[in-house]
């Protein structure tokens, strides 16, 4: 029996190239905004200058910038409107999200090891920056709310995550470069990333500490290198096990677990064909008598 027009038949997914899940202009004007108000919600300490009245606002900054989050929710609203990610880009966002919240807990408490953080690398990597910095905030946002880590610092979770990222998807080469020179550059990028994530989140919190009972605390009082001086010791001291911790596993997880899921991963995207229209048979004929 003939197909009937009624029937759908999406080009060959299978054959389809892998390509990254695209936002429309607004998103990119969101994420924009979000990424300028954040450079300001961290580096604050470091580009007021003496005297400043926003050093009189020290304390009261965690919950100020907590507005972060609006500007957040408004671009992952902004990127879902879009047809760029449609039902099924938004049901493999669920997915990848619900997996990184998941395997976040597994390390927690153990010198920073964190799982999630080499899942999100090849996460971007395949599903391009757009679709990263979405798919880094509602992982982080997730997993908060799995962990009861919800607070002022959450937003400044949730932007680093999506900058480390929608970075992943920014890196050369996503249609060429495969195998063990993919692999190099995914754990090199993973594992800087995975540093530069601790010292941005350091910044969230570094200006809160009472400068009067540490050396190494902010004070608005001082000159930019002796407060440079003072945030790079802080952070020797309070994280930086972390980080090396998180940055090494982002590395070896990638190196050993990498090619298997970055297979899955563009096996996936091309079965979701996400930007393929679907062509029904038949159309534009006449039916036939045995239609």
């Amino acid at each position: 029996m003939s197909g009937r027009s009624t029937t759908e038949h999406p080009q060959d997914p299978s054959r389809a190239a892998v390509r990254a899940v695209r936002i429309g202009p607004r998103s990119v004007l969101a994420l924009a905004l979000v990424s300028a108000v954040g450079v300001a919600a961290f580096g604050w300490p470091l580009l007021a200058s003496r005297g400043s009245g926003v050093n009189a606002h020290a304390q009261d900054a965690p919950w100020l910038f907590a507005g972060l989050l609006v500007l957040l929710v408004g671009v992952v609203t902004a990127a879902l409107s879009e047809s760029g990610l449609g039902p099924k880009a938004v049901a493999m966002l669920g997915v990848l999200a619900a997996t990184g919240a998941a395997l976040r807990p597994l390390g927690a408490g153990t010198a920073g090891l964190e799982p999630m953080f080499f899942l999100m690398v090849l996460s971007g990597r395949v599903l391009g920056p757009g679709f990263g910095f979405v798919l880094g905030s509602v992982t982080m946002f997730a997993s908060a709310l799995l962990t009861g880590g919800v607070g002022p610092w959450m937003p400044f979770q949730m932007l680093s995550m999506g900058w480390f990222t929608m970075g992943a998807g920014l890196l050369p080469g996503p249609a060429r470069l495969r195998g063990r020179g993919e692999l190099l550059l995914l754990a090199g990028y993973g594992g800087l990333a995975a540093l530069a994530y601790g010292t941005i989140m350091n910044l969230s919190g570094w200006p809160f500490m009472d400068s009067l009972s540490s050396g190494i605390a902010f004070d608005p009082d001082l000159a930019l290198h002796e407060n440079l001086a003072r945030f790079f010791a802080y952070c020797l001291a309070t994280s930086l096990g972390w980080d090396l911790g998180r940055a090494a596993l982002t590395v070896v997880l990638t190196f050993t677990l990498g090619g298997t899921v970055l297979r899955a991963l563009r096996r996936a995207t091309r079965r979701a064909a996400f930007e393929v229209p679907v062509v029904f048979e038949g159309a534009g004929r006449e039916p036939r008598p045995d239609d």
